[in-house]
């Protein structure tokens, strides 16, 4: 059998835009983008990912010196970065409501430097790290292969190209950073304003009270008593909001 270079060279184009697609998605997806998996372990994750699905579909030779094969990279690109930035809203929502439960505890300035984000309050580190035992927990990781593998039929290389409804999509769907951060720190939040408000009164009753020497101990201790009370709960939203952001995900790239 005699293997001619430009089958070859035909056979590595028509390699290159599934894993310029895998890769740019792997690359910005939650989890797989931490600091920790490097991109040695990323990159060799794409390969093998391509590897799978290469002999399931058929892919056009498109010269990528070329303006049509120019526009296919960008396009390969651009359906994986939108699919990585669309999950990486509920990263976001996480870390916006462990801000917000910091800052209604008094705890801002306790804050830790994460690699991903930089300086941030130990309690949105917890809720991070709670999100990711959730995405593992729930299979997110076999979604989103799942997910990848399917965006190959609903965006087939060189016939299609992501429009500007997944654009609009995608901006939409980033107002679930507030919402989503809304649902998981409005328990803890709401409970402490009413600490807050019956400290107030117990100030007013009894001026000579240091407020300072019992309000802080108070609010910290309540509010890790009911964040302990409301992780039930709390897991189940950031479970709800994990699903909602795959569903994103194929309702973007479907309509792209």
């Amino acid at each position: 059998m005699t293997i001619l270079a430009a089958d070859i060279i035909a056979k590595f184009y028509a390699f290159m835009w599934p894993l310029a697609r895998i890769t740019a998605a792997l690359m910005t997806v939650p989890v797989l983008s931490v600091e920790a998996g490097n991109a040695r372990i990323r990159l060799t994750l794409s390969l093998a990912l391509t590897a799978l699905v290469f002999p399931m579909f058929q892919w056009p030779t498109i010269d990528p010196m070329t303006s049509r094969g120019l526009v296919t990279l960008f396009n390969e690109i651009a359906i994986g970065v939108i699919t990585g930035l669309t999950l990486q809203v509920i990263t976001s929502a996480l870390l916006v409501a462990g801000q917000s439960i910091s800052a209604s505890m008094g705890l801002s300035i306790a804050n830790l430097l994460d690699p991903n984000f930089g300086n941030v309050p130990v309690i949105a580190q917890f809720l991070l790290i709670m999100g990711t035992l959730i995405f593992l927990g729930i299979g997110g990781h076999i979604l989103l292969v799942s997910i990848i593998f399917d965006s190959f039929r609903m965006l087939p290389v060189g016939e299609s190209l992501i429009g500007l409804n997944a654009v609009r999509n995608l901006l939409a769907w980033s107002s679930m950073i507030f919402l989503g951060s809304l649902m998981i720190a409005l328990p803890v939040m709401a409970t402490l304003v009413m600490i807050n408000v019956g400290l107030g009164v117990v100030t007013r009753a009894a001026p000579s009270l240091n407020i300072f020497a019992v309000g802080f101990p108070a609010m910290i201790i309540a509010g890790f008593l009911i964040l302990y009370i409301s992780l039930g709960s709390a897991g189940n939203r950031i479970q709800w909001l994990w699903m909602q952001g795959f569903s994103r995900v194929r309702e973007i790239l479907g309509a792209g």
